[in-house]
C-alpha cells in the first residue's frame, strides 16, 4: 500500500509524490508478475526468480530433451527390429521349406521329371527371397549394410549379386552397445567369401606417404610433437613436427634444422641425399664421420613413432643411417613401384565367376587403384579390397552362384602375376582344408585286414595313376591326413611316391610329374608326351580324394600330354541364395549327392539364420526395457521438474487478489494525500 513513512511528519510535495509513486509501482510489478505466472502456469519463469530452482530446472530439461531423443530412437530401433525379424523369420522358412524338399528328392525313388518339377518351385523361391532380401524399414533396406539406400540383391547372369557393404547402421539407444537398425552380410545374402592374399605386398616409405598411412616405429601409429636432434654429441636441436601431414613433412624439417647447423657452424653434416627415405624408414645421407642422435622430450613418443628413437640407443652415422621401419600401410594411391614384394612389369591373370570368364590385363596399371578398377572392371562381380592390416590384397566375389561356376582367380598362359600379387585362388599356399568349399578333401586311412594286424597299404590307398606308355604303367598314390596342409605339399607328396614307383619300374623319371597348371588354375599330371594313349585316373577303395582333388574331370592336352584337373578351391558366397541356387541345379541336372549337399548347406544355413534371429531378439528385449527404464526416468523427471517450476493456482490467485486490494488501496491514499495542503497543516 502506498503510504509515507511515519517518521516524516512534513515532507514537500515532490518527495511524497516519488514516494507514493514508487510504493504504487512495486505493487504494480508484483501484480503483473502474478499475472504472467497465472498466464505461463509457470511460478519460475526467469533464472532471477530462484537462481537455485531455475538451475535445477535446466538441468532437467537437458536430461528431459536428452531422454526424449532416447525414445525416440528406441521407438525407431524397435520398429527397425520388429521388420528384421519378420525377415528372418520368412527366410528361416523359406530355408526350411528347400531343405524338406531337399530330403524328400534324395531318395532313389524320385524321378528326373519330379525333380525338375521341384527345381521350378525352388525359383519361385528364389523370387520370394529376392524380394525379402530387399525388404525396407525406417532406415532404408534392412540387409544393405551401411549402404542403406541401395536394393542390396540384384539379379546379375541368372544369378543373385549383394551388393551391401559394411556391418550396418545402428542407432544409440544411451546403452554400452549400440542397437542395429541395418545388417550388412548375413546367411540370406552375402558377399564375405573372398581369396586372401598370402603375399605381403610390402609398400615402401615416400614422401607422399600419409602419416596416418604408417603403423609407426611402435606399430601404434604416429603421435607428432616435437623432437630434438644431436649432431656430433652436440648441443640438441629441437625440430617441430607437429602440422606435418606426409612423411616428407617430416623430412623437410627435420633437414632444414640440420641445413641451418650447417649454415651456423660451416660445417658439411648431410651428403647430397638429406634427409631420405629407405625401404620403409626414415634415413640421414651423412657426410664424412658425422653422427646424428634423436631424441624425445619429455614424455614425448614421436622419435619413437617415427622409428628414429630405439632401445638401445641408435647413433646413426655413414655405416648405420637407417632408422626402423614404419611398416606403411598399402592405399589405393600407392604406386606398385612401391612394392617390395611384387616383381614388375604385371602380366594378365585369367578370372572367372558367375559362369563366366575374362582375361584381365595388368600390364600398364601404376597404382593399386589401377588394379583394383581393371579387376572390378570385368563385370564379373568381383570386389577388390585392401585387406585389415594393410598389407595385401583381397578379392570378394559379390555373386551367389552355383559351385560350378563359383569365383576363380589363376593365371594366364604361362604367367605369374596372380600369385606375384597373392591373389591366385588356387595356388601352391592355398589350404586343403579350404577346397571344395570348406570341405577339404577326404583319404582313407588306418585301414587293416579283417584278420587285423599291421595296416595295409594296398587298402589305404585313394587313386592309381595309369601311364599313356604301352607298359601302361600303373602309379598307386596313398594320401595321409598329415598330407593335407597346401596344395604344393600335397603335389609335393604325390611326385615322391610318383618318382619312387616309377624308379621301381624302371621308367625314366621324367615320364609323370605333378604340378599346377601354368594356364588357369588345378593340378596337373604331365606324362612324357610321347606316349600314346592319355593318363587316366581312378579311385581306389571308395576314396574321394581324386575327385575332391580336382583329377575325374580333368582337360586332356595331347599336345603337352597333359591331364589339367578342375579348379577344386573356387571361393562363393555362401548364403541361402547359393544354396538355393545350387539345389535349383542339383534338381534340373538329377544330381542326387548334389541335392544332399545343397541340403546339408540349407541346414546349416537355417541354424544360423535361427542363431542371428535370437540375436534380433535379444536386441529387441534390450530395446523394450530400455524403453520402460528411459519412460519412467522420464515422469520421475517431469513430476520433479514440476514441483519445481509448475505454479500453485491456488495460492497464486490469493495472492493476486491481495495485490488487487493493496494496489487499489494504494491508488485510494495517493489521492487522499496528494488533496492535503499546508492549510490543512495550519488548521
Amino acid at each position: 500500500m502506498a503510504s509515507i513513512p511515519p517518521n516524516l511528519t512534513r515532507v514537500p510535495n515532490i518527495l511524497s509524490s516519488k514516494v507514493f509513486l514508487s510504493n504504487i509501482n512495486r505493487n504494480g510489478v508484483s501484480l503483473a508478475r502474478v499475472q504472467e505466472q497465472i498466464a505461463t502456469g509457470r511460478a519460475i519463469i526467469r533464472a532471477s526468480d530462484d537462481i537455485v530452482k531455475a538451475s535445477t530446472i535446466g538441468v532437467l530439461d537437458d536430461r528431459l530433451e536428452i531422454t526424449d531423443q532416447l525414445k525416440r530412437n528406441l521407438d525407431h530401433a524397435r520398429s527397425s527390429l520388429n521388420v528384421l525379424d519378420n525377415t528372418f523369420d520368412e527366410a528361416l522358412g523359406v530355408a526350411q521349406e528347400a531343405r524338406d524338399i531337399s530330403s524328400d528328392q534324395a531318395n532313389l525313388t524320385s524321378s528326373p521329371a519330379e525333380r525338375a518339377a521341384q527345381a521350378t518351385v525352388i525359383d519361385q523361391m528364389l523370387v520370394a527371397m529376392m524380394n525379402i532380401a530387399n525388404r525396407e524399414g525406417v532406415a532404408g533396406y534392412l540387409l544393405g549394410g551401411t549402404t542403406s539406400t541401395i536394393a542390396p540383391v540384384q539379379g546379375f547372369y541368372n544369378y543373385f549379386r549383394y551388393s551391401g557393404q559394411g556391418n550396418g547402421l545402428t542407432t544409440d539407444t544411451g546403452q554400452a552397445s549400440a542397437v542395429p537398425i541395418t545388417v550388412g552380410g548375413s546367411a540370406i545374402a552375402r558377399a564375405s567369401s573372398r581369396v586372401r592374399a598370402d603375399v605381403d605386398l610390402n609398400p615402401s616409405l615416400t614422401r607422399d606417404t600419409r602419416l596416418t598411412d604408417v603403423r609407426g616405429g611402435r606399430a601404434l601409429g604416429v603421435s607428432l610433437g616435437p623432437i630434438e636432434l644431436s649432431i656430433n654429441s652436440g648441443t640438441r636441436i629441437r625440430v617441430e613436427t607437429t602440422g606435418s601431414d606426409t612423411i616428407g613433412d617430416v623430412l623437410d624439417r627435420v633437414q632444414n634444422a640440420i641445413r641451418a647447423y650447417e649454415t651456423e657452424t660451416g660445417t658439411t653434416v648431410l651428403g647430397p641425399g638429406g634427409v631420405r627415405t629407405n625401404g620403409g624408414a626414415i634415413s640421414f645421407d651423412l657426410a664424412g664421420a658425422n653422427t646424428v642422435q634423436v631424441f624425445d622430450i619429455g614424455t614425448g613418443i614421436t622419435g619413437r613413432d617415427l622409428g628414429l628413437v630405439t632401445e638401445p640407443v641408435t647413433v646413426y652415422n655413414p655405416s648405420a643411417p637407417t632408422g626402423l621401419d614404419l611398416n606403411p600401410k598399402i592405399t589405393l594411391r600407392t604406386e606398385l613401384s612401391a612394392l617390395q614384394g611384387v616383381t614388375l612389369p604385371l602380366g594378365r591373370i585369367r578370372v572367372a565367376n558367375a559362369g563366366r570368364a575374362a582375361v584381365v590385363d595388368l600390364t600398364n596399371a601404376q597404382t593399386v587403384q589401377d588394379v583394383k578398377n581393371a579387376i572390378e572392371g570385368s563385370n564379373l562381380g568381383l570386389r577388390v579390397d585392401i585387406n585389415a592390416s594393410g598389407t595385401a590384397l583381397d578379392v570378394l566375389t559379390e555373386v551367389a552362384s552355383g559351385s560350378q561356376n563359383s569365383m576363380s582367380i589363376g593365371e594366364y598362359l604361362g604367367g605369374d602375376t596372380a600369385a606375384r600379387l597373392g591373389i591366385r585362388s588356387f595356388g601352391a599356399t592355398t589350404r586343403v582344408s579350404d577346397m571344395n568349399f570348406g570341405r577339404g578333401v577326404e583319404v582313407v586311412d588306418g585301414q587293416s585286414p579283417p584278420a587285423g594286424g599291421q595296416v595295409n597299404v594296398d587298402l589305404n590307398a585313394d587313386f592309381a595313376i595309369t601311364l599313356g606308355n604301352g607298359a601302361q604303367t600303373r602309379i598307386v598314390i596313398d594320401l595321409r591326413p598329415t598330407d593335407l596342409t597346401t596344395v604344393q605339399n600335397v603335389v609335393d607328396v604325390i611326385n615322391n611316391q610318383i618318382q619312387t614307383q616309377l624308379a621301381a619300374a624302371g621308367v625314366a623319371g621324367t615320364a609323370l610329374v605333378a604340378g599346377l597348371a601354368s594356364d588357369g588354375n588345378g593340378i596337373t599330371l604331365r606324362q612324357d608326351p610321347s606316349f600314346a594313349n592319355r593318363v587316366t585316373v581312378l579311385p581306389e577303395n571308395n576314396s574321394r580324394a581324386a575327385e575332391q582333388l580336382g583329377l575325374f574331370n580333368g582337360t586332356w592336352d595331347a599336345t603337352t600330354g597333359t591331364l589339367q584337373g578342375e579348379d577344386r578351391a573356387k571361393v562363393r558366397s555362401e548364403s541361402l541364395f547359393s544354396a538355393l541356387v545350387d539345389l535349383r541345379e542339383a534338381l534340373r541336372t538329377n544330381d542326387v549327392s548334389g541335392i544332399a549337399l545343397a541340403g546339408e548347406q540349407l541346414g546349416s544355413l537355417g541354424d544360423e539364420l535361427a542363431e542371428t534371429r535370437g540375436l534380433v531378439g535379444s536386441f529387441q528385449q534390450r530395446v523394450d526395457s530400455a524403453l520402460t527404464r528411459e519412460t519412467d526416468r522420464s515422469v520421475l523427471d517431469e513430476a520433479t521438474r514440476s514441483s519445481l517450476r509448475d505454479l500453485d493456482l491456488a495460492e497464486a490467485a490469493t495472492r493476486y487478489s491481495l495485490l488487487q486490494t493493496q494496489y487499489q488501496a494504494g491508488l485510494q491514499t495517493t489521492a487522499a494525500a496528494q488533496r492535503l495542503s499546508l492549510l490543512d497543516f495550519l488548521r
